[in-house]
């Protein structure tokens, strides 16, 4: 376990490196040896190019075919989530039909995918009932 004077110069070190824009750094001393590596840093994002403004253009159709279209009303969806983290796989093998596809209809008992986990193939079910999207 390191000591507080230890953590103390190492912390020193770290600040060295900032101000001196070192990216990264290593010593061995009587069997210890540290590494010290900064991740890339952050890349600036990009300008976005200055936005094209365009005159307007006349109307030219009447005012019924020129409304917009009435939104559609939905229902409210819901997530179907894995209680588990592993690798996803939509059909039980490679060549195999998926277990689900969208506009097909589930109940809580519906399988849809396997999540693997620790070598272990876990079935994950639909636990509501409707429609997917």
């Amino acid at each position: 376990m390191l000591e507080s004077k230890e953590i103390k110069e190492i912390k020193t070190i770290i600040d060295l490196m900032e101000k001196n824009d070192l990216s990264v750094f290593e010593i061995e001393k009587d069997g210890f040896r540290l590494k010290l590596q900064k991740g890339p840093a952050a890349q600036p994002a990009a300008a976005a190019p200055p936005a094209v403004t365009l005159p307007p253009k006349a109307v030219t159709g009447s005012p019924e075919t020129t409304a917009l279209p009435k939104p559609i009303e939905s229902k409210p969806l819901k997530e179907i989530v894995s209680p588990m983290v592993g690798t996803f796989y939509r059909a039980g093998s490679p060549d195999g039909a998926p277990f689900i596809d969208i506009g097909q209809t589930v109940n809580e008992d519906t399988v849809v995918c396997i999540i693997e986990a620790m070598k272990v193939m876990n079935e994950i079910k639909a636990e509501t009932s409707g429609v997917i999207a």
